[in-house]
């Protein structure tokens, strides 16, 4: 080759290397945020990633931009592998231009995301962008609805993640809200459609950036975050962690972990876990923790909507998904949020191919005007169509309380559940025995000398008829009646006699979800 060409690319790729230079390198750093090209380098296998687009400029001539080209214009796109397997990423460059969306930084996100579809792998976008780049108008908001768009013709095919590491306002938000998952960062990465200055002009409202949209707003009170990082690294580190649960597509399945079996698979500490009295709360990760591969469970939003748990795990060495109510959090009454957070993950779920197991102990919906006004009705019923329309393997557990329609949504039988399993302690029925006592026999009450002693009676008779889970499986709505212990060993069972499960819905373009 012609040194003096050789040279030319060798200048350009340094060129390249830099990004915005090293100040603004400086000044990522000193603000605790990791370059673009740091974070692609921890996220990826060691010497994995291959880079396309290195050698990019934007084309835009207005503002003096035509003097201010930069190789790569914003943001770095390839693929390489994690733990072996191909992904395709694209890390925003903030040093540049803010890290702003012009027409080519689209582009090359678009090229990424095509690659993506046309090879059946995940994709994952490191979020740091100051939102359109103003000098392009148009030009930018057209870039964005092209990745908008695609990232709505990947759902549900490949699995893509947003990890937000700065940043991400305006039109930069909803290609990450269209994503399976969203990660954000302690005190450096935000969210907002409008952000604070905007707020306070338009509704006369002083916020700050981090009450407004930071991590702590999305991960608990609006569930926009799935999970957040205390930096940097171990934002990264989830999203590799994420990824293991996870297939390459909808047509292919986790890949299984090695896994012996251990001889026994009881888990005697189970037996211990429900308390003597019914209203007393226990916590259900006790009893995840205690029937999964050890270790193995990784919680997906759990600081939203704590009255119940989703999340990974892995059983016998092969990825599951877990829906369970929490009865040590509002006793795990299902209510707008929960509902909400449980049938995205159910859908997701459904979409990979990846197994569910749930666990019930609920005493209902949560009543109110407050519920009933937020729509309680139709967000409840998001969690119950989500269950019904999921075709991979599911089965259920109840531990304790499965009471009246929650017990129907809740993967029931009735709702197409392939396993349904009880402990002794559960108890199936319309409502509590007191609840249930005090509608029933009214009037006996009412006239009895002592009303209370009366209810107590009248409580505990109709507890022995119905506060257990027999009648249910006296009509075939529970398969098995199990020890706490044995429910490791049922799951393994179950799970494998059902790993070929095929089950497919009536045809039809798709179902209208109530939204």
């Amino acid at each position: 080759m012609d040194s003096k060409k050789k040279e030319i690319l060798l200048h350009k790729k340094e060129q390249a290397l830099l990004g915005g230079g090293a100040d603004r390198i400086h000044k990522q750093h000193t603000k605790g945020k990791l370059t673009a090209r740091e974070r692609i380098s921890l996220l990826m296998d060691p010497n994995s990633f291959e880079e396309v687009g290195m050698l990019v400029t934007h084309r835009s001539y207005d503002f003096g931009m035509n003097d201010q080209k930069i190789y790569g214009d914003g943001v770095i796109t390839g693929y390489g592998t994690i733990h072996g397997r191909l992904v395709y990423a694209f890390a925003q460059d903030f040093t540049v231009f803010g890290g702003s969306l012009s027409e080519t930084h689209a582009e090359k996100i678009c090229k990424i995301m095509d690659l993506a579809m046309e090879n059946g792998a995940p994709v994952v976008g490191l979020n740091d962008s100051g939102g359109a780049r103003i000098q392009e108008g148009v030009n930018s908001l057209g870039g964005y609805a092209d990745i908008f768009y695609r990232n709505t013709l990947a759902s549900g095919f490949i699995p893509q993640i947003s990890a937000i590491m700065g940043p991400c306002a305006g039109g930069a938000v909803y290609s990450p809200a269209i994503t399976d998952f969203i990660l954000m960062v302690k005190d450096t990465s935000y969210m907002f459609v409008t952000g604070p200055n905007v707020v306070k002009t338009v509704t006369n409202e002083d916020i700050t950036a981090e009450e407004l949209g930071g991590t702590s707003s999305h991960s608990q009170e609006s569930g926009v975050a799935h999970l957040a990082a205390l930096h940097d690294v171990d934002c990264i580190e989830k999203v590799k962690n994420l990824l293991s649960y996870l297939p390459q597509n909808c047509n292919e399945k986790t890949p299984p972990i090695p896994y012996e079996i251990e001889g026994d698979e009881s888990r005697s500490g189970l037996d211990t876990i429900i308390p003597a009295t019914t209203t007393q709360p226990y916590d259900i990760k006790e009893v995840i923790a205690g029937t999964v591969d050890r270790g193995s469970f990784f919680e997906i939003q759990p600081a939203f909507a704590q009255n119940i748990i989703i999340g990974f795990a892995r059983l016998g060495g092969r990825s599951i998904g877990i829906v369970a109510n929490q009865p040590a959090h509002l006793a795990g009454v299902l209510d707008v949020n929960s509902s909400k957070k449980g049938a995205r993950f159910v859908r997701f779920c459904d979409c990979f191919n990846i197994p569910l197991w749930v666990l019930v102990d609920v005493p209902g919906f949560l009543p109110g005007k407050d519920q009933e006004w937020n729509a309680i009705i139709t967000n409840g019923a998001k969690l119950l169509f989500a269950f019904s329309e999921a075709t991979v393997p599911r089965i259920s557990l109840i531990t304790r309380k499965a009471y009246g329609g929650a017990y129907d949504v809740m993967n029931s039988k009735h709702i197409g559940s392939d396993l349904n399993f009880a402990w002794p302690s559960g108890e199936i029925a319309v409502m509590g025995a007191k609840g249930a006592s005090e509608i029933i026999f009214r009037r006996e009450i009412e006239a009895a000398d002592n009303p209370d002693e009366k209810l107590k009676e009248l409580e505990a008779d109709y507890a022995d008829k119905f506060a257990h889970p027999y009648r249910a499986a006296e009509r075939g709505f529970i398969d098995e009646v199990i020890l706490p212990k044995e429910t490791r060993s049922k799951l393994l069972k179950g799970f494998a006699m059902l790993s070929h499960k095929k089950k497919k819905l009536p045809k039809k373009k798709h179902g209208n979800i109530p939204l």
